[in-house]
């Protein structure tokens, strides 16, 4: 367990917005959230916001920016990889028996603004407005997001991000939302909120409550924590993921199934469209809920257990 000792101030949770474009949310004299909203993006990697870094409490870096394999890969981030043939992804889009090509059809999730933006003593809430956009310049959704960061718990080294999102189809015809596997790519259903872990990451532990080890990938079930030993510092870190709730305007349970990595890079994602496509109707929302914590340490099953059960989310948004 970690042995720092934190006074209530110091692990008060501050928000930054003193730099155009992102928003920096601080526990103490840690950085522990840069939510990056606009700026120069390479349009082939899908220009839209994304967190990063990400930093335990005692301010180890848990996600990756950039990576050589994967130059659209920033953080942690809402993406979707086939929206009607529009990648809002990034990179190549699937084609059955063609693999990765370069099309034309990347698109972007605009910033428009912050409805809130707010420090509240042990909390930090974000609300945003957003405006998905084809790569033609056509407006396809909207969206309003939310990030909620909180529940500093020094003692145990955890700190939690709620995130929450509406979508919704305004593109005067349905939305067809999938992933490379309902493509026709076996195991590859990412979409969604997607997380890549750091390079030193790679090969760590995958646990879920019936399970451990890559296995997971296309699985469900109420959370799946990722650990690992830190490069560069001393220590290691768990990411711990909660699958919460996805829905749509006409069916209030749509199923959410991970999409897991250790090798040969780590990754997560709550896929809502690994197997099956979501289609929204013009005017129809897509609503996604989604808890990770933050872990300062390795921990092993019993206490992952422990933390998932105090962290359970509702099973509606």
């Amino acid at each position: 367990m970690s042995t720092t000792t934190s006074t209530a101030t110091e692990t008060a949770l501050a928000l930054d917005a003193t730099t155009p474009g992102r928003t920096v949310v601080r526990a103490g004299d840690v950085d522990i959230a840069t939510y990056v909203h606009d700026g120069d993006f390479p349009a082939k990697e899908s220009r839209k916001p994304y967190l990063h870094p990400l930093r335990t409490l005692d301010g180890a870096v848990v996600t990756a920016y950039r990576p050589h394999d994967h130059r659209w890969h920033k953080g942690l981030q809402m993406t979707a990889s086939h929206v009607s043939g529009q990648n809002f992804w990034g990179g190549g889009t699937y084609v059955h028996g063609e693999g990765y090509v370069p099309k034309d059809n990347v698109g972007q999730m605009r910033h428009d603004g912050f409805d809130t933006a707010r420090s509240s003593g042990g909390t930090v809430e974000l609300v945003e407005r957003l405006t998905w956009i084809s790569s033609g310049g056509q407006e396809w959704a909207r969206e309003v997001r939310s990030h909620r960061f909180g529940s500093v718990d020094p003692a145990r080294g955890t700190w939690t991000l709620d995130f929450d999102t509406e979508i919704t189809c305004t593109r005067g015809e349905p939305l067809e939302l999938g992933s490379p596997t309902t493509h026709g790519r076996p195991s590859a259903g990412y979409t969604g909120y997607f997380w890549r872990g750091p390079r030193g990451w790679t090969g760590g532990t995958i646990t879920t409550p019936d399970r451990e080890g890559e296995d997971a990938m296309g699985t469900s079930s109420a959370w799946l924590a990722y650990s690992s030993p830190h490069d560069e510092v001393d220590g290691g870190g768990t990411l711990l993921v909660l699958a919460g709730s996805a829905s749509t305007t006409s069916n209030p349970a749509v199923p959410l199934t991970w999409f897991v990595r250790h090798t040969p890079f780590p990754a997560i994602a709550p896929s809502f469209a690994f197997h099956d496509e979501v289609v929204l109707a013009d005017g129809e929302s897509l609503r996604l809920r989604h808890r990770v914590v933050v872990g300062d340490r390795i921990w092993g099953r019993e206490e992952i257990e422990e933390v998932a059960a105090a962290n359970a989310l509702d099973a509606t948004p």
